[in-house]
Order: structure tokens, then C-alpha cells, then sequence
């Protein structure tokens, strides 16, 4: 059997559980008013998003339940719970901002811990298992290594920066589901070519997840994923590359993750640094295309693009 089979069958399950499970969520969150509130400070044409049902990030941790049963080990089992502590995590966010009716959750430091905390236990877990703890990419037959602290410090900035860059980045009708699916065909392809099938299995099935999400997460969107979700994703895309040794190729197939992370920090800097003045129109970066004139689903087809072309870089790289 080709090594790619099981991973392409895993992206099925994937999609087939988001596409069932995915029209009775909505229904199930709108009977239970779980409703977005569209951020204050976004633009004016995010207003008519107000009352679309959110926390569809539950979706993604259900679709990631197979891992549990699929006969591939411990290494699935850290993968998943780590990604549904992440997820737990964003669904209390996302369920104070709905209470409070305006979007405010959870405050910053205290995602940042939490995730933290949890990113602390994933490496601790994958330490015992096994997990290469002195490899940070393997980028063809050239391979970096890091004393054990530096691999540690290297992997926890990973998993808390990629969890809260795709955070940012969802802010547009099926910007975060769409930038994440290549960066995870990329790892699971890594993953089945060089024997690390678990991380494949995981990849794949966050793939799939995304791909059926945008069914319903497409402009104009029916669901979003909320905090639950985004925390999620970034989660599974960094545990799968600290299992596969490919912490430092992260940067180039999550390029639009940095890229929106680093548009946030910038405009921060800037403006304290100008005395209030402005380096983008405003940020995340999807919102300076937005207020320049371009429409949001152009915001987002361009974004998936620049996430595909850096995919492939990595892809090409890792080989």
C-alpha cells in the first residue's frame, strides 16, 4: 500500500465528520444563542456578521477524535488532548465574549498562560515518548540540532506563537480554515514520506476539517470557527511539526500566520513609538488590504495563495 493512502483516507474522515456534524452545530448553536459580536474596532462592514453563530471550532476536535482509536500509539493521544486542552482554552474565550454580548474574552495574558501551560505539558508528554528533543528541521540531508533547554524554549515559542498568530488571522469569512489547509497537506505528506504516521494521520484529518469547515465558513460565512477553533488549529499545526522535527520550517509554510502576527506587532510599535501615528490603515494585515479597497473575499483568495506558495517553499526546503 503507497505511504500516502492512509493519510489521504484520514483527510476523508475528516471532511465526512465536519460535513455531517457541521448543519446540525449551526442549528444546535442558534437554538442555544451563540452568536458572534462583531469586534468593535473592525471595519464597518463587519457589523452585518453580528448574530452569525460562532465556537464552530468544536468541530475540529471532533473530527480529531479518530486519532484516538486509530492504532498509532501514544503520540496520537498527546497530539489531541493538547489540541482540545487549546480548544477548551478558546471555547471559554469565545463563551464570555458571547455573554457579555460584545467580543471580550478572555484577557490576553491569560490565553497566553493557559496555552502556555498546556504547550509545557505537550513537550514533557512528547519527551517521554520519544519525540527527537534536539531537532529543529530537517531540511533534506541537512539537519540542525539544539541543546535539549534550546529545543524546549524553540518548541513552547512555536506552539503558543502559532496558536495566537492564527488567531489573528481569523478575522475574514474562511481566512484561517483556507491558509491552514496547506501548511497541514505539506506536513502530512512530510509525515508519510519519511515513516512518522501519526503526525501524517493528525495533518490529514486537520486538512479534511478545514476543507469541509469552509462549506459553511465561506463568504458569507454561516458559522465561524471563534477562538475555539483557531486556538485548535494553530495547536495541530505546531505539535505535528515538533513531532516530525520541523519546528523551524514553521515560519515558512505558516508564512500568512507570521505575516498577520508580525503586521500586529509592528503597528503596536509604531504607534507608540510615533506618538499615536499609524504604520497600516489597520491591523491584522488582512484589514489594511480591506480598508484599501479590497473586497473580502479577494482579501482572503490572495491570502490563501501566499499560504500555498509558502507551503510549497517549505515542502521544497524539508526535501
Amino acid at each position: 500500500m503507497n505511504a500516502f493512502t492512509p493519510a489521504v483516507s484520514y483527510g476523508a474522515i475528516g471532511g465526512a465528520i465536519v460535513l455531517v456534524a457541521g448543519a446540525p452545530v449551526i442549528r444546535l448553536l442558534r437554538a442555544l444563542q451563540v452568536r458572534q459580536h462583531a469586534y468593535e474596532d473592525a471595519p464597518a462592514t463587519h457589523r452585518a456578521k453580528t448574530g452569525t453563530p460562532t465556537m464552530g471550532g468544536v468541530l475540529f476536535v471532533a473530527a480529531l477524535v479518530p486519532l484516538l482509536f486509530a492504532d498509532l500509539g501514544a503520540a496520537a493521544a498527546a497530539i489531541f488532548w493538547t489540541v482540545a486542552g487549546c480548544a477548551a482554552i478558546g471555547f471559554l474565550d469565545d463563551l464570555l465574549a458571547v455573554r457579555r454580548a460584545q467580543n471580550r474574552g478572555l484577557r490576553a495574558r491569560s490565553k497566553y498562560l493557559a496555552t502556555m501551560i498546556i504547550g509545557l505539558l505537550f513537550l514533557s508528554r512528547a519527551d517521554a515518548l520519544g519525540v527527537p528533543h534536539d531537532v529543529l528541521v530537517r531540511a533534506g540531508a541537512f539537519t540542525i540540532h539544539a541543546p535539549h533547554a534550546v529545543w524546549v524554549i524553540v518548541c513552547l515559542l512555536a506552539l503558543t506563537g502559532t496558536m495566537h498568530a492564527v488567531n489573528l488571522t481569523d478575522g475574514l469569512d474562511g481566512l484561517a480554515a483556507g491558509s491552514m489547509i496547506p501548511p497541514l497537506v505539506v506536513t502530512a505528506v512530510l509525515g508519510a514520506a519519511f515513516g512518522n504516521p501519526t503526525a501524517a494521520a493528525a495533518s490529514a484529518l486537520g486538512a479534511g476539517t478545514c476543507a469541509a469547515f469552509l462549506v459553511f465558513n465561506r463568504h458569507p460565512a454561516r458559522l465561524f470557527m471563534g477562538d475555539t477553533g483557531s486556538l485548535a488549529l494553530g495547536a495541530l499545526l505546531a505539535c505535528v511539526a515538533i513531532m516530525e522535527g520541523e519546528v523551524l520550517l514553521l515560519p515558512v509554510i505558516g508564512a500568512v500566520f507570521v505575516a498577520e502576527a508580525l503586521s500586529v506587532i509592528a503597528q503596536v510599535a509604531y504607534f507608540k513609538a510615533t506618538g499615536g501615528k499609524r504604520l497600516l490603515r489597520m491591523s491584522p494585515l488582512h484589514h489594511h488590504f480591506e480598508l484599501g479597497g479590497m473586497k473580502e473575499p479577494d482579501v482572503t483568495y490572495r491570502f490563501w495563495l501566499a499560504s500555498a506558495v509558502g507551503s510549497a517553499l517549505g515542502w521544497a526546503i524539508a526535501r
